[in-house]
């Protein structure tokens, strides 16, 4: 069931009160904020390990040092 499903079953005509999905949801209960480390928010951390692998196949390949 998608979210504007779950919205519209708990508050049909959601939208005569809110200005938008994510505001009615949140109010219903149906998402909720995370707290979370900001550095796991970082693209380059996220993606370090994919980085490295692409930089190891490439040592591989052509040869050089790794830094």
């Amino acid at each position: 069931m998608s979210l504007r499903d779950q919205v519209e079953k708990l508050l049909p005509n959601w939208e005569r009160w809110y200005p938008s999905l994510f505001d009615a949801a949140c109010d219903l209960g149906l998402i909720k904020a995370q707290v979370c480390d900001p550095g796991s928010l970082l693209l380059t951390r996220r993606h370090q390990k994919i980085r490295q692998r692409a930089e190891d196949a490439h040592r591989e390949k052509w040869g050089g040092k790794a830094e």
